[in-house]
């Protein structure tokens, strides 16, 4: 896979969805914007690191012969698959090493390593041949505790990697199960009847284990416990340390553990200081944490080395030869060894795998770097070679993925260059103007509060933009200033709009100097809205609610504070009522959100930015010929469980909207001039979707039982089985289906339903006519009684105003359709 053309297709599809929704009138601010998303500045070039190379410590098999390890560890800790799993010999690194010699001690000890350093071995190792040396010992001898049950479930599949895998279910050396809350009842009963040799936890759980008396079997079962291990020992801090900290103290007490080994690891634990200081830092910490000593010694780090012959740039054969290999005249080797000694692979890894520290010497992880830029690696390679920018960056890439698709090494395995591409993507935020002239003012899209070299005297305020028409809004606080008194407009965010003392008034400021807003009463109104005015004998008149919530000329100065110098801005308070360019108009109460009627750059929102990103990821995986189909996955991390359920609503839900869409669009196609019949339009959108059975259907092996609909407006649809009922056919799971359409359809066309996913009517791609909507406006006796403007109307106009009358209806869902009506569900 090129993760790189990933990387460039997953952002020009994040790009356009970003530019769909923003529409801007102003043609220098719009402009500002394009030049900004072209030039990448919410979402900069990716930073690359190649994962570091670690020193050898031996190989398991040694340590055995050496007595390190019991003998059996000689099988279970082999490079293994389901279709090999005699496997091959393991090659441990020199901390996984220190790890294994410090347990053998019975020393608490820390792993400080970083990401891919194979820090669960360093544990998983001991308590395994722990396990083996106590021979038929029964019960719990070693926890392990993981702060998320997604690291605890990947910990599982590394056991069943080493403990399951040649030796088959039911036959492992050493038994193993999770206990997070996630198991059934039965999984629970059968753990706490036959507790198994390592129990894998949540910090959360093993609080609940030592407190609900069912579970007590579990506590006794793990007396004399062995070992202890908190993985990412970072993550307990501040009041969630103490109470693991307090934990890790009972626990030892309920168990009767006094020789409890107790093992931590992180890789983010300490960064400032000497590697004597981190070490004291760091088992300091760690003391705290578990009650028992920790020893600096015992604070074990990465130990690093070379994947590749170390190039010497300053000799003018090395830069001949990378010159030579930018212009394509050495071709990319395959063999991994020939590949380590080629002059670009070491140049590359001592820009993006190795640094040396400064004090001491050691090898340390090199830090992430862009391939282009000011601080990317192309450039210095330029300048190097003095060959073209554009040639290097494609040779930087090629041999980038070369080394990580090329052989492995014979003995450690593994590939000189898994590298890792981060690619970080900003929202956005706001648009942020001066009040100044629309030709003179600045334009940022940094949240600043005054322009740079200003000496504060000219104010940044934030942007949104109307959704109709694209007029620019400044997003303001009026404000009195609690020393001078002075009235001052603040920035403010469009979320926050309720009124209070310390911000002072939510609002808006809006200046067209083409167009400023009248004085004059008459001339006011005609520049109102329709509904803004109520009938009084026969004669419009401002409902008397609305007044105060015409524009207020203000008049301010580029500092923000009302000065009678400056220019005339239009002050309207929150919620936005009606677009004083386009006068479109919205019924607000005091309160309601803005966000369906103005935009910003970041009116995406965070689950709909991640959507999207995994959506463009997961179309790409699957087109990818290269990759097997199980590695065509995707793993997204949230903070928290809420938030994971949350994107996965969202995700799904963007999907099957989507889905439905795409077909609606599909039908409307086939159907050609001639449209769809309301009443056909379920069933030709369930046949352009044509979904297998499996799908939508509970049982869909089953194809005489009976699938029965169960939904109500607004909720998601369920299908319950009723086995009893043998004889029904499978059309009713057909009809049910279709009826779920037909209101997905409808509620799906309502007006301002997804405001940043809007519907293909809204996109132009979907037009809706009503039927002999235009015989009925030729017909001139069926007006006959109405209002004079519409006797007196040509057909064509009287269809324009029933056509807008009805499409506000339509939208509105005020539509007498059975699909809406709770008595057909």
């Amino acid at each position: 896979m090129d993760v790189f053309s990933l990387r460039d297709r997953v952002i020009k599809d994040y790009a356009d969805y970003v530019r769909s929704f923003v529409q801007v009138r102003d043609r220098r601010i719009d402009e500002f914007v394009q030049k900004s998303l072209r030039e990448e500045v919410l979402w900069p070039q990716p930073l690359i690191q190649l994962n570091p190379s670690f020193e050898p410590g031996g190989w398991v098999d040694d340590l055995v012969d050496r007595g390190l390890l019991h003998a059996d560890c000689r099988k279970i800790f082999r490079i293994k698959t389901e279709e090999d799993p005699i496997g091959s010999r393991m090659l441990l690194h020199r901390h996984q090493v220190e790890a294994i010699e410090a347990g053998r001690r019975g020393q608490n000890y820390v792993l400080t390593t970083g990401t891919g350093s194979g820090k669960s071995l360093t544990y998983l190792i001991p308590i395994v041949d722990r396990v083996l040396r106590n021979g038929g010992k029964q019960g719990i001898q070693a926890v392990v505790v993981y702060p998320m049950n997604a690291l605890c479930n990947s910990q599982y599949g590394e056991l069943e990697k080493f403990l399951r895998v040649g030796f088959g279910p039911g036959k492992e050396p050493v038994r193993f199960d999770r206990y997070t809350g996630q198991e059934s009842w039965e999984q629970r009963d059968q753990i706490i009847q036959n507790p198994p040799d390592i129990l894998l936890t949540n910090y959360v759980m093993l609080e609940l284990l030592l407190t609900r008396p069912f579970e007590r079997p579990l506590v006794n079962a793990a007396r004399d416990l062995g070992f202890l291990v908190l993985d990412e020992l970072h993550t307990y801090r501040g009041r969630q340390g103490a109470d693991v900290a307090l934990l890790v103290r009972r626990l030892r007490v309920a168990c009767q553990a006094e020789h409890m080994l107790c093992v931590g690891t992180s890789a983010t634990m300490s960064s400032g200081g000497t590697l004597d200081q981190q070490r004291q830092e760091v088992a300091g910490v760690a003391t705290r944490l578990f009650g028992s000593d920790v020893r600096p010694e015992n604070v074990i780090s990465e130990t690093l080395t070379r994947a590749t012959v170390q190039a010497d740039p300053g000799k003018p054969e090395t830069t001949e030869l990378l010159r030579k290999t930018v212009r394509g005249e050495a071709p990319i080797p395959s063999d991994c060894q020939a590949f380590v000694r080629s002059p670009l692979a070491g140049w590359l890894e001592d820009r993006l795998g190795l640094r040396r520290e400064a004090e001491e010497g050691r090898l340390l992880r090199g830090r992430p770097r862009p391939i282009v830029g000011e601080r990317g690696i192309t450039r210095e390679l330029g300048r190097l070679t003095g060959m073209e920018e554009s040639a290097c960056e494609r040779v930087i890439r090629d041999w980038l993925l070369a080394g990580y698709n090329c052989e492995e090494h014979p003995e450690s395995h593994t590939r000189p260059f898994a590298f890792r591409l981060h690619q970080f993507i900003s929202p956005g935020d706001s648009v942020y103007a001066s009040l100044e002239e629309p030709g003179e003012r600045h334009l940022s899209l940094s949240g600043q509060q005054f322009v740079p070299g200003s000496n504060k005297g000219r104010v940044l305020l934030p942007l949104a933009f109307c959704r109709e028409c694209g007029a620019e809004y400044y997003v303001v606080w009026k404000h009195t200033d609690p020393d001078s008194r002075r009235i001052k407009f603040k920035p403010r965010e469009i979320s926050d709009r309720l009124n209070n003392d310390e911000d002072g008034v939510a609002g808006f400021l809006y200046r067209d100097p083409n167009r400023l807003w009248p004085d004059d009463r008459e001339e006011q109104e005609s520049r109102l809205p329709e509904d803004w005015f109520e009938i009084d004998s026969s004669q419009p008149r401002l409902r008397p609610n609305l007044r105060d919530e015409l524009p207020q000329r203000t008049t301010i100065g580029p500092d923000g504070y009302i000065d009678p110098a400056g220019l005339d801005f239009f002050f309207t308070s929150a919620p936005f009522r009606f677009c004083q360019n386009c006068a479109v108009s919205y019924r607000a109460r005091r309160g309601d959100s803005d966000f369906g009627r103005l935009a910003t750059l970041s009116s995406g929102g965070r689950s709909t930015a991640t959507t999207i990103l995994s959506l463009s990821i997961v179309r790409m995986l699957k087109q990818d010929a290269s990759l097997q189909e199980h590695a065509k996955k995707l793993l997204s991390f949230t903070d928290n469980r809420q938030d994971a359920s949350l994107q996965a609503g969202h995700f799904n839900d963007f999907v099957e909207v989507s889905l439905l869409r795409s077909a609606l669009y599909k039908a409307a196609l086939a159907a050609g001039t001639e449209g769809i019949a309301y009443d056909e339009l379920a069933l030709r959108i369930f046949k352009a979707l044509d979904l297998p059975l499996e799908l939508y259907a509970r049982e869909p092996g089953v194809q005489f039982a009976q699938k029965k609909l169960l939904m109500c407006p607004g909720t998601t649809p369920t299908y319950a089985r009723e086995p009893g009922v043998q004889f029904a056919q499978k059309a009713d799971t057909d009809r049910a289906m279709r009826n779920v359409i037909g209101y997905r359809i409808y509620r799906d066309l309502k007006r301002g339903w997804r405001v940043t996913s809007p519907n293909l009517e809204q996109c132009g791609l979907l037009k809706i006519k009503y039927v002999s909507l235009g015989d009925l406006c030729r017909a001139d006796e069926f007006w006959q009684g109405c209002h004079a403007s519409l006797v007196s109307a040509s057909p064509q106009t009287r269809e324009n105003i029933a056509t807008v009358l009805l499409d506000y209806l339509r939208r509105e869902l005020a539509i007498d359709v059975d699909y809406l009506t709770c008595e057909f569900h």
